[in-house]
């Protein structure tokens, strides 16, 4: 048997050993030496986004409640609920002083069921005031980042 020499590789392809294949791959994954790049939000932006944040909700939660305590005081006297009864009575005194500055802004119709426009006033004014203050806390807060010459 003869033995024939071994056949010329006509791939153009380098083979890499082990060892080197493992020193091209490690530098692709390693941090570079030195860097003054900011990669994500600091710890004062982070904290600062969530104060900014835990604010709108409660000034939104606040002035949703009082904007829903104001519909209901519109729908029960549009209705003609009894104003007799303690839960009414109960909404239509927290809602007073709220509605009390918008009152007499138009005539109130006569008739049994009360178009209490002082309430839709009160709740459009409401409405815009939250809208307003979250408007101001973001504009306050807001991230200015300082620029590299």
């Amino acid at each position: 048997m003869a033995t024939s020499a071994p056949r010329p590789d006509h791939d153009t392809t380098e083979r890499v050993d082990r060892n080197e294949r493992e020193r091209i791959v490690r530098p692709a994954f390693s941090a570079p030496a030195a860097s003054n790049v900011n990669v994500g939000p600091t710890t004062a932006t982070v904290t600062r986004n969530e104060a900014v944040w835990t604010v709108t909700r409660v000034v939104t939660l606040l002035f949703t409640v009082l904007e829903v305590l104001l519909i209901l005081r519109f729908v029960l006297k549009l209705t003609g609920a009894n104003a007799q009864q303690p839960l009414v009575s109960g909404l239509y005194g927290i809602t007073e002083p709220l509605v009390r500055p918008f009152q007499g802004i138009f005539p109130e119709p006569a008739g049994p069921p009360v178009l209490d426009l002082a309430a839709l006033l009160a709740v459009a004014f409401f409405f815009l005031i939250a809208a307003l203050i979250v408007a101001i806390v973001r504009a306050v807060t807001s991230a200015r980042e300082p620029t590299n010459p």
